[in-house]
């Protein structure tokens, strides 16, 4: 899988980078649920960055096998007439069945990139959320179910464990890059709220 990103902000850059989505089976063991390809179309998605204790909460994303292949942040498409801030808030209503606040202003990513031989093309808002006073407090997973059925499970991740040999890839590609010096490891840090 290959792509690019732009990252639209003063002094954006241009980098390669993989995006595969979200398929298979919730469990290192299960079946794949579902197999998914790319849309033929531009997707426009929002996705939210939720820290907790330094670290991301993200999704994992596995293969056609059901295999692991990496995590991102949880969102989803905006619907036509729906501003970003509004698909991003139904999105982790939809998924979480909460409300979220939105705490910064949104990075965008375009995305051009290969999935099992399928193009596809992504116009991503990203942007740092808050949850509600305790939620998911004590909890080191969510499991949930996406409107077609499929089983997902997100878990709060340390970047230093992403993107290395033996760890999860944080998809879109690049977006670890993105993150430097903004104190993740740092629980007083404003992100880890």
């Amino acid at each position: 899988m290959t792509g690019q990103w732009q990252a639209v902000s003063p002094g954006s850059r241009l980098r390669s980078f993989r995006l595969p989505l979200r398929s298979g089976g919730a469990r290192d063991n299960d079946p794949p649920m579902t197999t998914w390809r790319p849309h033929p179309r531009i997707r426009v998605v929002a996705i939210g960055l939720h820290w907790r204790d330094g670290r991301l909460l993200a999704a994992e994303v596995r293969d056609d096998a059901g295999r692991l292949r990496g995590v991102r942040p949880l969102g989803g498409e905006i619907e036509f007439g729906e501003s970003w801030q509004v698909a991003l808030m139904r999105e982790f209503d939809e998924e979480l069945g909460i409300e979220i606040a939105i705490t910064s202003a949104p990075l965008m990513l375009e995305n051009i990139f290969v999935h099992e031989g399928s193009t596809g093309h992504e116009v991503i808002f990203l942007a740092e959320v808050a949850f509600p006073e305790g939620a998911f407090a004590g909890q080191d997973r969510i499991d949930f179910r996406e409107d077609n059925g499929e089983e997902i499970v997100a878990r709060w991740f340390d970047l230093a464990e992403l993107d290395v040999d033996g760890g999860p890839q944080l998809y879109p590609t690049g977006l670890k890059e993105l993150l430097p010096g903004r104190n993740v490891s740092n629980p007083s840090s404003p992100r880890n709220r």
